[in-house]
């Protein structure tokens, strides 16, 4: 620990760079929000849209009060399993002088980036890691049931394990398990969560007997590129300075998703007999989750074997809801937990020191080379070990908080408001209005450039027939 007379210089180079990085993490929420909402049905889609923005609003205030302290704060009596209660409470300053309140040290040395910087950027990962599981409840979930479900599983489960994996808690300090920037405590995580609560909230009407299509590929397209685009944040930021592991994990971010969506085309040409647009952005998408716990720790040729073997994977994975009898509407175990599990244990095969000497040093990480690097199975018993747990916690408190919120403050919908559209029922809004313009002059485009539209003859003017519940979804 420093000494209280001690000067520190903020760095402005690490400073700027994780500024950026957490404008980019923050940016994959509303990416996250137009990749689901093109997913989803049109009758939807802004419910579903409203899940993630709802998500920025609540996490923000929440991290800031208890969630970083609980997470990276330094708890004396026993770091295992929790942080602070009081080191970074509302953001105080704590009981140790200004130093460690204004500066985070990593790898016992000080990075140069003032704690505050380092807060926003944890505070955008809660953020999306909470509503990745909103993909699995589409189409049916009450927004004020999702709001209590969402601040219920951010205090009980992602706090505790951003905690165990980053904080000093027993997963990274005790297992020695690995992971960069997410895999275990974002998606093998919020995977879990996902299929708990759809379990508890049960199948859409119709499902699996009627199709549900996504209502917005260009949507689906410009969510993933956002989320690619702002995955390099979320990935090479979590290095936190400017160095050659950063480098390293940026460009494994790109080849790995890049393979993957390879990998998930690939699949879907010999199985559909045609690559989809859709098929491209989930492929992706899937890479991105793989690479995340890896990214800093494994060389670019291995993140491109890891990239298609997860595409491949998640591309025949998200097929076994139909087999398993689960709903989880737009593929979050699928994808995210399945993407999870690869990249957690990829580490234990590909983990290589002379990319990463952080990994083996005892000071820091503690941890073993991979499989393929002489380490043993070691370090690949070690991921598992880590997954394992993450998933079992997750799973089981999600079960329990969505049944509670299911009893107490209703979490579905009823059938009814199902059917019609819950934008309507919850929001009282819709995402597209094909409505015809009414009055003698309307509003249309003709209308608006001055040029006037004869009518049709009122006898030629024939009743449509009724849309059906398949039409735009």
């Amino acid at each position: 620990m420093l000494l209280a007379e001690e000067v520190l210089t903020v760095d402005t180079g690490n400073t700027t760079w994780l500024l950026v990085s957490s404008a980019l993490v923050l940016l994959m929420t509303p990416g996250l929000a137009f990749f689901y909402g093109g997913l989803n049905r049109s009758k939807s889609v802004l419910n579903m849209m409203m899940m993630s923005f709802s998500s920025i609003g609540l996490i923000s205030v929440l991290w800031l009060l208890y969630g970083f302290s609980l997470s990276f704060g330094v708890n004396e009596s026993n770091n295992d399993f929790i942080g602070s209660f009081t080191q970074y409470l509302g953001f105080a300053k704590g009981t140790t002088g200004t130093t460690n309140a204004e500066f985070w040290f990593a790898g016992g040395s000080s990075t140069g980036i003032p704690t505050y910087v380092f807060m926003v950027f944890q505070m955008m990962f809660a953020i999306i890691t909470v509503a990745l599981i909103s993909g699995s409840l589409s189409d049916r979930t009450k927004f004020f049931g999702w709001l209590l479900f969402a601040a219920g599983w951010f205090t009980l489960v992602y706090v505790p394990v951003a905690h165990w994996v980053w904080g000093g808690g027993f997963i990274g300090a005790k297992i020695h398990a690995l992971d960069f920037a997410g895999g275990t405590a974002v998606h093998i995580n919020a995977g879990a969560a996902a299929l708990a609560a759809a379990l508890v909230i049960g199948k859409r009407v119709g499902w699996p007997r009627d199709t549900f299509k996504p209502h917005n590929v260009p949507f689906v397209a410009l969510g993933a590129g956002l989320l690619w685009f702002g995955w390099f944040g979320f990935n090479a930021g979590s290095e936190l300075t400017v160095d050659s592991t950063a480098a390293i994990a940026f460009v494994n971010t790109q080849v790995a998703t890049a393979a993957a969506l390879l990998g998930w085309l690939l699949v879907e040409w010999i199985r559909d007999g045609k690559p989809t647009l859709v098929g491209a952005s989930s492929g992706a998408v899937a890479g991105l989750v793989a690479i995340t716990p890896a990214c800093g720790f494994i060389s670019p040729w291995a993140a491109v074997v890891l990239g298609l073997v997860a595409g491949a994977v998640c591309a025949l994975a998200v097929s076994l809801k139909y087999k398993l009898g689960y709903d989880d509407s737009l593929d979050v175990v699928g994808v995210h937990f399945v993407g999870g599990w690869i990249g957690s244990l990829a580490i234990g095969l590909f983990a290589n020191a002379a990319v990463n000497s952080w990994i083996t040093d005892p000071k820091i990480l503690g941890a073993s080379e991979g499989l393929f690097y002489g380490g043993g199975a070691t370090q690949l018993g070690r991921q598992a070990l880590a997954s394992g747990i993450v998933s079992v916690y997750s799973f089981a408190v999600a079960g329990i908080i969505a049944f509670v919120v299911s009893k107490v403050a209703g979490l579905r919908v009823s059938k009814e408001a199902e059917i019609e559209g819950i934008d309507i029922s919850e929001h009282a809004e819709s995402a597209y209005d094909f409505s015809p313009a009414s009055g003698g002059g309307g509003t249309g485009a003709f209308a608006l450039a001055g040029i006037s539209t004869p009518k049709a003859p009122v006898a030629e003017v024939e009743e449509s027939a009724p849309v059906t519940e398949k039409v735009s979804g």
